[in-house]
């Protein structure tokens, strides 16, 4: 994979619905104006059940709810969907699939926050990633890491612009694809699983970066979108280092420029400069 070639699809800081400039006072009493990220709500229906509304800057809404849908496990595959209607309007977002569904005894009507307290809706979904069978043979050479800091930190982004937001990015090689932010991480990943799903893009050759902390909950979601390899300019949980060894999923954490730490999954890692002793369990 070459260096340098163009994204899928990335993020656009200059669309004017995504961020908004907001009045101020700084630290010697100066007026300032500054952009900010903006926060909408999104209520999700599936068929004619509501599921959930979640706070989003509010770009690419049909890949968050079918990616949302797929890692909750209320999606057995796309093929299920039948239509997907969008009403600006009313903030509302309905999708529709071949059979009814009927989650009301396992699910409970929540907002989701941009304080990433999400979770994972079904405590089950710990129990199915048990049968998840992630792609040994894959590798990750560390130079590809290198490459992918520098091409990933220097994309225009609502990081670069506002801040106070998240970012994942789907990687093959050395080579950034699809590039999703959101206010909640867990939202980003969920676009990048809606991306996949409705576009048709296999998980074979992928590697998962986000600019987040590694938690269960992200080892959980890609594991189900069925990605071998984790990383992050950010740290790690016990509990995410715990779930990554069981499915045996690579995780890098603390990547800045050529330094990182591999937690779990290091058989999958090819050193391309010097060999390092100890690069973490798994």
């Amino acid at each position: 994979m070459t260096a340098g070639m163009p994204y899928l699809l990335r993020p656009n800081p200059d669309d004017s619905r995504l961020t908004r400039s907001v009045s101020g006072v700084d630290q010697d009493g100066n007026r300032v104006d500054r952009a900010v990220t903006v926060e909408t709500p999104l209520t999700l229906f599936l068929n004619d059940q509501e599921i959930v509304t979640m706070m989003t800057i509010g770009d690419f809404p049909d890949y968050l709810a079918v990616g949302y849908l797929l890692n909750q496990g209320m999606l057995e595959g796309i093929g299920e969907v039948t239509g997907i209607d969008h009403d600006e309007e009313t903030a509302t977002l309905v999708v529709r699939t071949l059979r009814k569904t009927d989650y009301e005894e396992k699910l409970r009507k929540r907002t989701l926050t941009s304080g990433c307290a999400q979770g994972t809706v079904f405590g089950d979904l710990m129990d199915e990633i048990e049968s998840v069978n992630l792609d040994r043979n894959a590798v990750v050479h560390t130079g590809w890491l290198h490459a992918l800091t520098k091409t990933i930190t220097a994309t225009p982004s609502l990081y670069l612009k506002a801040g106070a937001i998240h970012g994942c990015v789907l990687c093959e090689g050395d080579r950034p694809l699809v590039y999703m932010e959101d206010v909640g991480r867990h939202n980003a990943v969920d676009k990048i699983a809606g991306y996949m799903a409705l576009e048709n893009i296999q998980a074979t050759g992928k590697l998962f970066y986000t600019t987040g902390r590694l938690t269960s909950e992200m080892v959980i979601k890609t594991a189900r979108m069925n990605i071998p390899v984790l990383v992050s300019r950010s740290g790690f949980t016990a509990w995410g280092v715990e779930l990554a060894r069981q499915v045996d999923m690579t995780l890098i954490g603390r990547l800045r420029g050529k330094r990182f730490m591999v937690a779990a999954g290091a058989h999958r890692v090819r050193w391309d400069d010097q060999p390092v002793l100890d690069a973490g369990g798994g």
